[in-house]
């Protein structure tokens, strides 16, 4: 059986994807251009996993490079401006990637104190820490960061981030969810936190997991593993590259469905707009749906659910109900 990462067909898939990374990554990267992003990704699901495994690597990558830069003096002078581009075949993989050293969307350097960052609905930010770690807002999220000396740690108080960690053993990296602690160990990961439970998923490297409540219960989790805890307890399954794939979408605009129960995702979208979708009928909310959207596209949605569902769409100025 031939691999199919390795047809021709996927390779033109991994090129496209090293190009928008690039592309996204100049400093000329407009609206437009992210809505020409969003619909390539849109087009297939390939492409936007081609486009996050581009991505990863590309991460991977640029830390090799790092610590193959020799220390700089305190005094060494620092030039002006760096730009590099390079293109390297990771043959495991099967991946090229495009390397530039840019910022992407919104990035701030942070002072050695700790700060407060947040975004409002439909919001995204990405924070760029002076270690070379980032942080990436999703939407109605608010952290706390301090950079104090001999410790690095993040207060994730509402909302969703993602962490990129530039993994140091003698400064772990610690991050706070209420009485939960996920402390960095060379990873790349996630953190969901609603008013009942607090999601970690781990993309890439290790992490330990503790609950510093009553239950003093712990896990160290590995790439794939997805845990979901209470006050009280903890669950770990594990999930496949796509289906991480999918809860990461929102970094690229988009919301995935994959036999979705419409309730489901009518709260999602919720997230994201204040125009919110409210689903009337306890039997509606159990019809699944399959589909790509954008995060404030709630229009392409209810017309899904009126021509493809026959079900009724009714607007208004604050909401969109849908009933049988």
């Amino acid at each position: 059986m031939t691999d199919a990462t390795q047809t021709p067909n996927a390779k033109r898939v991994r090129m496209d994807a090293a190009a928008w990374l690039e592309r996204r990554q100049r400093p000329e990267w407009s609206p437009a251009d992210q809505a020409d992003l969003t619909r390539w990704l849109d087009a297939a699901p390939t492409n936007h996993l081609a486009y996050l495994r581009v991505e990863a690597a590309w991460d991977r990558a640029n830390r090799l490079t790092a610590l193959r830069q020799p220390m700089r003096g305190a005094n060494s002078a620092q030039p002006a401006r760096r730009p590099i581009f390079h293109v390297m075949a990771i043959a495991a993989a099967g991946i090229c990637i495009v390397a530039v050293l840019g910022a992407v969307t919104t990035s701030y350097t942070l002072a050695p104190q700790e700060k407060t960052y947040a975004t409002q609905t439909g919001g995204h930010d990405i924070l760029a820490l002076q270690d070379g770690s980032k942080i990436e807002l999703n939407t109605n999220t608010s952290i706390r960061v301090s950079q104090k000396k001999g410790e690095r740690k993040v207060w994730l108080d509402k909302g969703e981030a993602y962490f990129r960690i530039k993994h140091d053993p003698a400064h772990p990296f610690i991050v706070m969810v209420g009485e939960h602690r996920v402390t960095d160990l060379g990873t790349t990961f996630l953190v969901h936190r609603d008013s009942q439970n607090v999601k970690v998923a781990l993309i890439e490297g290790l992490a330990q997991y503790d609950n510093l409540g009553n239950s003093k219960q712990s896990a160290r989790l590995s790439p794939g593993d997805v845990l979901v805890a209470s006050a009280e307890k903890f669950q770990v399954s594990k999930e496949n590259t796509a289906q991480l794939a999918t809860g990461l979408s929102w970094r690229h605009g988009l919301l995935i469905f994959r036999y979705t129960t419409l309730a489901d995702a009518a709260a999602e979208f919720n997230r994201y707009n204040a125009r919110k979708l409210v689903i009337a009928d306890p039997a509606v909310g159990k019809l699944k749906i399959v589909g790509t959207f954008a995060t404030n596209n709630v229009a392409a949605f209810a017309d899904i659910a009126e021509d493809v569902l026959r079900l009724k769409v009714t607007h208004s100025e604050n909401e969109i109900r849908i009933t049988r």
